[in-house]
């Protein structure tokens, strides 16, 4: 084979595989988070928020290269239930609900099962749009995560905690509506300050990185209630109900 026929070789593969890379990083992330839940939590957290980011990439890498397939859905599903699922619960349960005995137990568990069951709908739906049906799984995991950090903040938090997670977990399999903020375009001059956002970024989470853990908890939980708050004055004032879209290119 001609040394260009093996360079448009080598870029096909490469294409073919690198959103499937992404999604095993994430996968790598997530259970590098269950192992130091114990002793890092804080660390834990930053590893489910950058799980967050790298899930967003997976999937605007298939498209870009035209690279998606039912193996990268599958792979990007069970990536996604040990990052966003299991891991947050891990981080809760040693911070706040191992104290809690059988209870605790039971909570923590019900995280990932209900994480499991919203993607296992998300995966059986084909129509494509700008809704998603119950709170994905990225955001959950996400909320969890970071809410975690704000055990020593509250004074009933062995109490506001297990409520707040058992909640996440039954707006996952809720048909409570959530915008798609994947569709979201950006300017192409935009990625031009990529890499200077990144820096600071970098710079924030190597040297704050607890506060900026607890700050990202803010927009996440806003995104949560926002969709609840959306169902409930759709059932109780009247209106339009929100379109019953599904989308396989963003959050799950």
């Amino acid at each position: 084979m001609s040394e260009p026929g093996l360079h448009r070789s080598g870029w096909r593969y490469a294409r073919r595989w690198l959103p499937s890379a992404l999604t095993v990083f994430n996968l790598v992330l997530g259970f590098i988070a269950l192992l130091i839940s114990t002793y890092a939590p804080a660390d834990a957290a930053l590893l489910v928020v950058a799980g967050m980011v790298l899930d967003g990439l997976d999937g605007r890498a298939a498209r870009w290269l035209q690279a998606e397939s039912e193996f990268g859905k599958e792979l990007d599903s069970l990536s996604d239930i040990v990052t966003f699922g299991v891991a947050p619960a891990f981080i809760m349960y040693h911070l706040v609900l191992r104290s809690l005995g059988w209870f605790g137990v039971v909570i923590a568990v019900l995280f990932p099962v209900c994480g499991a069951l919203r993607l296992a709908r998300f995966n059986i739906q084909h129509k494509r749009g700008n809704d998603f049906v119950g709170l994905p799984i990225t955001a959950a995991g996400g909320i969890l995560a970071t809410m975690a950090l704000y055990k020593d903040l509250l004074d009933a938090a062995w109490v506001v905690m297990p409520m707040a997670m058992v909640v996440l977990a039954l707006l996952m399999v809720s048909r409570t509506r959530y915008p798609n903020l994947k569709r979201i375009g950006f300017p192409g001059s935009a990625w031009v300050v990529l890499p200077v956002l990144g820096l600071a970024v970098y710079v924030l989470f190597r040297f704050h990185s607890s506060v900026v853990n607890r700050i990202l908890f803010v927009p996440l939980a806003l995104y949560a209630v926002y969709g609840a708050r959306r169902m409930w004055r759709w059932r109780h004032v009247g209106g339009t109900e929100p379109k019953q879209e599904w989308s396989k290119s963003g959050w799950k």
